[in-house]
């Protein structure tokens, strides 16, 4: 059995849980790469990463790259003397990186690879309405998430569960998908498995404006799944139009009910406790939402101060 010295790759709050599980198992980590600071906010102070201010609290070694190619950046992560490195979403890694250490490189992915390879695998899942996902750990090579699988665990998703849920779910399994192929790999039994090639595959996409924006001439569940699938971040968005007012709209939550009306498609009707909207197969009820400038809060609280006139749309 060879003893782990480990350099973990991570970035965000979904990486954190991932390498606190690995610090409290007690294995040795050699350094903690992460992004560079950058300016965030409107006074653009320095912001550190989820990862980095984890690591400071811990008092680890860290690296903060911003190429990976960098001769100087190799030459420091090689003298730390690691035999595996980590990665929990964090970059595409160029090849001198991932072949370095004498044991390879592992990602954790969260969803049950090949499927749903890319940035967004938590949104996607719930976005396309899939009744399970989980997460894989492979071998990186030189594509992105196609290395050969260690192991797979699955949980299933509740129909109104929303991203930000999923996410915390996904983390508490990928700990424990972390631990064990660690384990396997210090104990050399570490078997993988290749991806298999099929046609029918789905992306984990990078969410933009354009794929965040509700279609409102969509059926109702596909409105309803976009909605959970990107709460509470980046949260999908339309636009509200009442005669010449127009906002930008963030909605968080939504149900979906099925029934026959003859309202036009985007017609919006408030009263003094729920904003509903029309669809082709039903409407849409608007649970929780956020106007510009003003901060998120349920439908009932926003029509507290705010009324809509029978001309009033969704877009």
């Amino acid at each position: 059995m060879e003893r782990l010295r480990i350099v973990f790759m991570g970035t965000p709050e979904f990486a954190v849980g991932i390498l606190d599980t690995i610090y409290q198992h007690n294995y040795d980590i050699a350094g903690v790469i992460t992004a560079p600071d950058k300016p965030a906010g409107r006074g653009q102070k320095v912001k550190y990463s989820a990862v980095k201010e984890y690591a400071l609290e811990k008092r680890l070694t860290i690296l903060q790259p911003t190429n990976l190619k960098d001769e100087a950046f190799l030459a420091e992560l090689k003298s730390l003397n690691a035999n595996l490195q980590v990665v929990v979403a964090f970059r595409m890694l160029p090849e001198a990186v991932w072949k370095m250490p004498k044991l390879g490189t592992f990602n954790l992915h969260a969803s049950l690879l090949p499927q749903y390879r890319g940035a967004a695998p938590i949104n996607w899942a719930i976005i396309n309405g899939e009744q399970h996902t989980g997460v894989t750990t492979f071998f990186i090579d030189e594509k992105i998430d196609t290395g050969a699988m260690i192991l797979k665990q699955e949980i299933g998703i509740g129909p109104d569960e929303n991203a930000g849920a999923l996410h915390d779910r996904l983390m508490e399994l990928g700990k424990d998908a972390v631990i064990k192929t660690l384990t396997l790999i210090e104990s050399g039994n570490a078997e993988t498995t290749v991806q298999p090639v099929t046609g029918d595959l789905k992306t984990a996409y990078k969410l933009n404006r354009d794929n965040s924006r509700i279609d409102w001439t969509k059926p109702g569940i596909e409105i309803h799944n976009l909605v959970r699938g990107l709460s509470p971040y980046p949260a999908a968005w339309c636009i509200f139009k009442d005669g010449e007012k127009e906002w930008d709209v963030k909605v968080y939550e939504t149900e979906f009910v099925e029934e026959s009306h003859d309202r036009t498609i985007g017609d919006i009707f408030a009263d003094k406790r729920e904003i509903t909207v029309a669809v082709n197969d039903g409407i849409i009820k608007i649970k929780s939402l956020q106007f510009p400038g003003k901060k998120r809060m349920t439908v009932r609280e926003l029509l507290n101060g705010m009324s809509f006139s029978a001309e009033a749309v969704a877009l």
